[in-house]
């Protein structure tokens, strides 16, 4: 049964193409675009282009498919029946949940790889084995913490409007606030102040450090990773306080 669920989660997304467009289609086509603008370009760490936007790009997919294909449709299936339909049915809310979960690792790991091969091709982006594999382990850690993060965020929406509103919204502020369209020091005051509240932002530099090898402990790393924890416990304080107030 759980197979036969995680198939179908998956035959779900590939035909809904709002997701499939801005999660799938527009990162990596924005990858190769900013390549052809950009590609001879250096960036802080003497990295290039590939080296930095990279793992930017694949963490861009992350963010989409996690809060488009996991947290809105937590508020869809919320508002238009769906989840009182399934409370009837014989598939068990665990096996929902962890079939998302695994739905949204899926496509996410998809998407990390055909960014990587995409760079590979057209930069000549270099396979380092073990920064490729801390770098896979890396972003699944991010995976699990932008489930968190989502699920929380979107358990507060009880309208699918406001929803579907909020998820574009979010999805420009974070293009330009997380470091995937340009680097943050190069953008205006209050950019670089929204970024410092931006989990996206601190994952980005993160990650960065992680591809290319040059990740060490410092202030600055430090303060990132204790953002991010902070957002996943203030988000499951959130969603533990949401599921006793709907009981």
């Amino acid at each position: 049964m759980f197979a036969t669920q995680l198939k179908y989660d998956l035959l779900m997304f590939s035909r809904e193409i709002f997701y499939m467009v801005f999660t799938i289609i527009v990162p990596p086509m924005t990858y190769l675009f900013m390549g052809q603008l950009f590609g001879d370009a250096m960036y802080a760490g003497n990295l290039s282009y590939a080296e930095t936007y990279t793992p930017s790009f694949i963490l861009l997919i992350t963010f989409g498919v996690i809060f488009f294909a996991f947290g809105f449709d937590q508020v869809m299936n919320r508002t238009t029946g769906v989840e009182k339909r399934i409370n009837l049915s014989p598939v068990s809310k665990r096996t929902l949940l962890v079939s998302n979960i695994l739905r949204s690792i899926i496509i996410t790991s998809f998407g990390y790889f055909l960014v990587f091969f995409i760079g590979m091709i057209a930069y000549d982006l270099s396979f380092q084995p073990f920064n490729f594999i801390f770098a896979f382990v890396t972003f699944i850690g991010f995976n699990a913490a932008l489930l968190v993060i989502s699920s929380a965020i979107y358990s507060l929406f009880t309208s699918m409007n406001g929803a579907l509103v909020f998820s574009i919204v979010i999805f420009q502020v974070v293009m330009f606030t997380g470091g995937f369209t340009m680097p943050i020091d190069m953008m205006p005051k209050f950019v670089q102040v929204i970024a410092d509240f931006n989990p996206l932002y601190h994952m980005n530099q993160l990650f960065i450090a992680v591809w290319n090898g040059q990740f060490q402990i410092d202030n600055s790393t430090l303060q990132s990773i204790g953002f991010i924890i902070g957002c996943v416990l203030v988000s499951l304080f959130v969603l533990r306080f949401l599921n006793k107030a709907r009981k």
